[in-house]
């Protein structure tokens, strides 16, 4: 029997020979490296945490202690170590467990977060907890140098100093979050370790040590191992001391034998500390080693070469053809800068970078400054692209309505991943966007049916005087045509796809992805004798009312639908538009069925099995439908045949 297979908790954990605690390492990593390559998943950050994992679960008495996990990027190695180990390979898959930490699912998991810089705060709140209910517990904190660029971090770190409570901080330094770290911070310890004094300082102690006869030798072999403590000491350790941390570090964060001692002797001081460890993101994997961004997060691949399986030909995804035409359209007008938060892989920025270096900005792990950046260079002039995933959005939504729509300034917000994302689940799901920028006046909001309509949507978002939100989802388009130039629509008009508005049984009144299950739901309807008219509602706000207006009075039935919460989304505006209409007398009494995500959290899985569970597959629609029309007591309207 393997070690990690005689370890159900860390109480387990603790009965281990520390001698063979480096062998259970290994066997993290390769259970690891085993289920993501089946799987799919985030690896590097994991790999790169083990021996930290282990060093806690040995030390500290979970879950009395609290260890909270920033992100859970890093916390697989938690996962296997916690009770986890026999249900590892359902991890992110329908039904199975969470690819972050989930406080359903596993008293271990002390704090759920699925975005990054929460774990200081959240961390700081169980410390005051401690205190207020006068119990006895440590309290630790890990987060990475890439969340660590998060302003949130900064703000308990600067609350937590002032009040001095026990408290553990370890910053697992990989230098590397999901995309290269970028600013000042991470510019900051290789400044001072380049500077020629500290250079020359270096050599002349190296000399001197040397010089020394029999213990020279041994006693600069122990300053070179020093020597990134020093660096730590002169460097990022005066930044938290201002803060009121202790600063300890930095230290190999893969050296069982350093980091256990060190925790034992942490767990007896008094005061708020940061333990600075040094790690490697993809440690024990030579591919994740040699690429930590592209093994961040993976899909299935092959273990042995660290190849992703090969897939059969596909359409072009939404977030590639984001990147290009936001190219193609830069190139005709300078004003155009692009701006992400950490994220330019998973936005297709990278492509935008390399062609205009100069208009592009990548502000890290800070998505508040991210919008009010741009609104500032839309006051002067420029034409800001902000680039960023549906869900992150949500952490800068203050700046949306203060800084961009009350001062109505022209910033375009490219919302990647709208709808139900997938395994990565409900911390990633972009199923808000609508409900929360709907009710913000100024606001252009708009949801492509295909990729090609995405192009245009850009263009017009750029031509506009107002800021603008296109919201699109993750993964492959439609394999539709792509139109050579970008045009823009006209602002706040649909578009007819099929049948008669003005006579029809139902309409089936669309937005974004769910204007082709609409369509395919149409088509067995139509089979079934009834006339349908399926409408691509283009624009969420302003809203077509003419067009709307046209089909209450013209269609027995209305549906709409959409991949995002009912309440406060794209339904909703809908029914209040028409029950305006249908106030002036102009439109008679309606039967309308909203149809989209319920009032819950959507969990992981794979996307269509998503769908499926939330009754967007165009089947589910069809059936839906018939019943509603079919339904007794549903209000008939007046309509031209």
């Amino acid at each position: 029997m393997s070690i990690l297979e005689q370890i159900q908790s860390p109480s387990d954990l603790k009965k281990i020979p520390r001698a063979d605690l480096p062998r259970l390492a290994e066997e993290v990593r390769q259970s690891i490296l085993s289920v993501i390559s089946d799987k799919g998943g985030h690896l590097g950050a994991g790999l790169g945490a083990v021996e930290l994992t282990i060093a806690l679960h040995a030390v500290f008495d979970a879950p009395r202690d609290r260890i909270v996990w920033d992100t859970g990027h890093q916390a697989y190695p938690h996962k296997l170590l916690t009770g986890r180990r026999d249900r590892f390979h359902t991890l992110r898959q329908y039904g199975g467990i969470s690819g972050f930490l989930c406080r359903t699912e596993s008293p271990y998991d002390t704090f759920g977060a699925g975005h990054a810089g929460t774990a200081i705060s959240a961390a700081f709140g169980m410390v005051e907890a401690r205190e207020q209910r006068r119990e006895d517990y440590h309290v630790i904190a890990v987060i990475g140098d890439g969340a660590m660029t998060a302003g949130i971090a900064y703000e308990a770190m600067n609350h937590a100093g002032g009040l001095k409570r026990n408290f553990i901080v370890i910053l697992n330094d990989n230098e590397m979050s999901i995309s290269k770290n970028v600013g000042a911070l991470s510019a900051y310890l290789t400044r001072i370790i380049t500077d020629q004094l500290y250079i020359k300082v270096k050599d002349e102690a190296g000399n001197l040590l040397k010089s020394i006869p029999r213990i020279g030798k041994p006693m600069l072999k122990v300053a070179k191992r020093a020597e990134e403590s020093v660096k730590g000491f002169l460097v990022p350790g005066l930044l938290f001391e201002e803060l009121g941390f202790r600063y300890i570090g930095p230290i190999d964060g893969h050296r069982i034998d350093h980091l256990i001692p060190l925790f034992e002797k942490v767990k007896g001081l008094d005061g708020p500390l940061l333990i600075h460890l040094v790690t490697q993101k993809g440690k024990g994997y030579t591919p994740a080693e040699a690429d930590p961004i592209g093994f961040h997060g993976m899909s299935a691949f092959d273990l042995s070469t660290g190849v992703a399986n090969k897939k059969g030909a596909s359409a072009p995804t939404y977030t590639g053809v984001f990147a290009e035409r936001l190219i193609r359209l830069a190139e005709t007008d300078r004003r155009v800068v692009a701006i992400t938060a950490a994220m330019p892989e998973g936005t297709g920025l990278t492509k935008f970078a390399a062609k205009f270096p100069d208009r592009f900005y990548d502000v890290g792990i800070a998505e508040q400054h991210a919008v009010t950046l741009a609104a500032g260079m839309a006051t002067a002039g420029l034409r800001p692209v902000v680039a960023i995933y549906s869900t992150f959005l949500q952490r800068a939504y203050d700046q949306i309505i203060h800084d961009v729509a009350l001062q109505n300034l022209p910033v375009t917000f490219c919302l990647d991943r709208a709808g139900l994302v997938g395994e990565d689940g409900p911390t990633h799901h972009g199923v808000f966007d609508l409900a929360y920028l709907r009710p913000i006046p100024n606001l252009v909001i708009m949801a492509p049916k295909d990729e090609n309509e995405l192009q245009h949507m850009m263009a017009t978002a750029l031509a506009g005087m107002q800021p603008a939100a296109i919201r699109f989802p993750r993964g492959e388009g439609l394999g539709v045509p792509m139109d050579e130039k970008p045009a823009a629509l006209p602002v706040g008009v649909g578009e007819v796809i099929s049948g008669d508005p003005t006579r029809s049984d139902v309409a089936l009144v669309a937005i974004g992805s769910m204007v082709a299950p609409a369509q395919a739901a149409a088509a067995m309807l139509s089979r079934e004798g009834m006339t349908v008219t399926v409408i691509n509602a283009r624009f969420v706000k302003p809203l077509d009312r003419a067009l709307l207006a046209t089909v209450a009075r013209g269609c027995r039935h209305v549906v709409t639908l959409e991949e995002s919460m009912l309440a406060g989304g794209f339904g909703e505006a809908v029914l209040s538009v028409m029950e305006e209409e249908r106030a002036t007398g102009q439109v008679p009494e309606m039967s309308l069925l909203r149809i989209g995500l319920p009032d819950r959290f959507i969990e992981h899985g794979a996307p269509k099995l998503l769908r499926e569970e939330c009754g967007l597959t165009p089947e589910q629609i069809f059936e839906r439908v018939r019943d509603f029309v079919q339904a007794p007591g549903v209000p008939r309207a007046a309509w031209a045949r």
